[in-house]
């Protein structure tokens, strides 16, 4: 198990502000080829900015990625920017008290984030979206719980399904967001926020346990 709290919370969000200001550049060419060519752009300055954040000013894991989650809805532009918004404010509400972080628990707050993507976005599996990362890598995580396995082994199996999700939104033509109104020329390309999200749980599987 890993102890809940903001530090916790602040080294995932430092790993994954790495990560996404290497591939900046990778997610907006994603981007350019279905969407606005600015979905890296958005994230680095959204993620740029949760970095400013001192995990010292909050006194629980819950208010910092509460934090974080309003910050990037008003840094990031576009669409990304209220989902990946809704999904942190959504699992940090669902977190328990600063402790013992189960596999469990954070199975609940997972499952409580992806929900708020989905009531926000209207998307469902298979649309062309980030919910292709996250609906995987929940069911691998929770899989994974159920048999036994500690929070460290079930992100790593969440993270593996998230790459996976990923990698299947290339065959799809999008249903939502700016790359539906490309109909079947959607389809041979990654999607970006699906990208960015597997970024995201693999941040988690990598910092948190």
């Amino acid at each position: 198990m890993s102890t809940l709290d903001a530090q916790l919370m602040a080294n995932w969000m430092a790993d994954l502000h790495g990560v996404i200001d290497v591939n900046a550049k990778m997610l907006t060419d994603l981007d350019r080829q279905i969407g606005d060519a600015d979905h890296g752009s958005n994230m680095a300055r959204g993620m740029k900015a949760v970095a400013a954040l001192d995990a010292g000013n909050f006194d629980s894991a819950a208010a910092y990625l509460k934090k974080v989650g309003m910050t990037l809805v008003s840094t990031v532009g576009g669409a990304a920017g209220p989902l990946y918004g809704t999904f942190l404010l959504r699992f940090a509400s669902a977190l328990p008290a600063d402790g013992e972080l189960t596999a469990n628990q954070f199975a609940v707050a997972l499952s409580a984030g992806i929900d708020g993507v989905k009531a926000r976005g209207k998307a469902e599996e298979g649309d062309k979206t980030l919910v292709d990362t996250l609906e995987p890598a929940l069911r691998a995580f929770e899989e994974a719980a159920s048999g036994g396995s500690d929070l460290a082994d079930s992100l790593s199996a969440a993270a593996s399904a998230a790459a996976e999700g990923r990698d299947a939104t290339i065959p799809l033509i999008a249903r939502k967001g700016r790359a539906s109104y490309l109909g079947d020329r959607s389809r041979d390309h990654q999607d970006p926020g699906a990208t960015s999200m597997a970024m995201v749980i693999e941040s988690a599987a990598r910092t948190l346990s």
